[in-house]
């Protein structure tokens, strides 16, 4: 370690000079390989001290998305900026970010204390203050008295701790997260998503995380843009996401779900429709606004809405044979047919008595339903949620 002091010019860093507007901005952002676009002009804004996800299947642009914020990869067109400031022709080593990967990349020979101050050292900064920071951020991380420990003593969660304090050791003004739990068990990942957010919202900056699991992003994102194509299809919170998708792709992706395809018979006086729907006639829906009369659409319906009989009023019910049931601890996953042949799925009660070949009858509530363009007249993308 070193005596000699902390500056901008020793710590290859552009010096910041206030922060204004988002904490960052991407701007017609593209990229494309042989020319085939990876990214399709991406514009989104994201807040200061947001949590903000990508996700979507593998292939969609979200890791190249945020390694052109790194720095890693440089975009076709477009600009990205970090609180005002044009940081899309700057090296990754001189831009306000860092990033966690899915392999933390610890040094095995090294302590876990040199392992986290590692950057603080490269920059120069005084041995006491190295001290004071890397025992602040292995406090913060949970990992105090851990210090002089090797990675290889450590668990895999430990370990990702370990390199989530190595990266905001550095103080970045947007802290990026690429499928950071990806290499974990079920539980483990479950409890460090709880560990995460709250580290956010203590460091207080930015995090940018990136994943595959829809589950995973809703936990711990403020919002959430999901990604298909190379394209935002639907950028809001994981609640409107998940309740008013506005494409067929982001109602199947982000969750299971019932569908019947129908027709738009006319617009409601409350702003919703009146709806005809294969099997089940005509009902009133909420759905994707400007939808036009004789519109076809599809009615979206959650399985955790569909319950056995009773029903109170205003339920929408149907009569159906249970061909399958699946006890899945908390609840119970049970697939019906309606006479049409259909396949509805609803998630319950694991105490009901339900079995294969029983007949019933389900319903769920008309306004819990929601219906949105079938095919081509299916928006391509929403517009930015502030």
């Amino acid at each position: 370690m070193t005596d000699e002091p902390d500056t901008a010019a020793a710590a290859g860093a552009t010096p910041v000079e206030g922060r204004s507007g988002p904490a960052v901005a991407l701007k017609d952002l593209r990229k494309t390989y042989g020319g085939v676009a990876a990214v399709e002009r991406m514009d989104v804004e994201i807040a200061d001290r947001e949590f903000f996800s990508m996700i979507g299947p593998s292939g969609c642009g979200k890791t190249t998305t945020l390694r052109m914020i790194a720095g890693l990869v440089q975009p076709t067109e477009g600009t990205i900026e970090v609180h005002g400031r044009d940081i899309t022709r700057l090296p990754p080593h001189k831009r306000p970010v860092n990033t966690v990967f899915q392999q933390y990349a610890l040094f095995p020979h090294m302590t876990i204390f040199d392992n986290v101050a590692f950057g603080l050292v490269e920059r120069r900064v005084r041995r006491a203050e190295i001290a004071t920071r890397v025992g602040e951020m292995l406090e913060l991380v949970d990992l105090k008295g851990r210090d002089r420990a090797k990675p290889a003593q450590l668990s895999g969660g430990q370990q990702q701790r370990v390199a989530l304090a190595r990266a905001l050791v550095l103080n970045p003004e947007v802290l990026l997260l690429d499928e950071p739990l990806g290499a974990l068990d079920l539980k483990l990942r479950k409890q460090l998503q709880l560990q995460l957010k709250r580290i956010q919202a203590d460091v207080g900056i930015t995090f940018i995380y990136v994943t595959h699991d829809q589950e995973e992003a809703f936990s711990m994102s403020d919002r959430v843009a999901i990604m298909n194509g190379g394209r935002t299809e639907q950028l809001g919170t994981p609640r409107d996401v998940y309740q008013r998708p506005i494409t067929e792709f982001v109602a199947d992706f982000v969750g299971a779900s019932n569908r019947r395809s129908g027709t738009v018979v006319a617009s409601a006086p409350d702003g919703g429709y009146e709806v005809e729907l294969q099997g089940l006639g005509r009902m009133h829906s909420w759905g994707v606004p400007g939808l036009a009369d004789g519109q076809r659409i599809c009615a979206i319906i959650r399985p955790e809405d569909v319950r056995p009989a009773p029903h109170p009023d205003g339920w929408a019910t149907v009569s159906a044979t249970v061909v399958d049931v699946a006890y899945l601890g908390p609840h119970v996953s049970c697939v019906v047919r309606t006479p049409d042949g259909e396949l509805l799925t609803m998630i319950g009660d694991p105490h009901q008595e339900l079995g294969v070949g029983d007949a019933c009858t389900i319903g769920w509530p008309q306004a819990s339903m929601w219906v949105l363009p079938l095919g081509p007249e299916a928006p391509a993308q929403t517009p930015t949620v502030a």
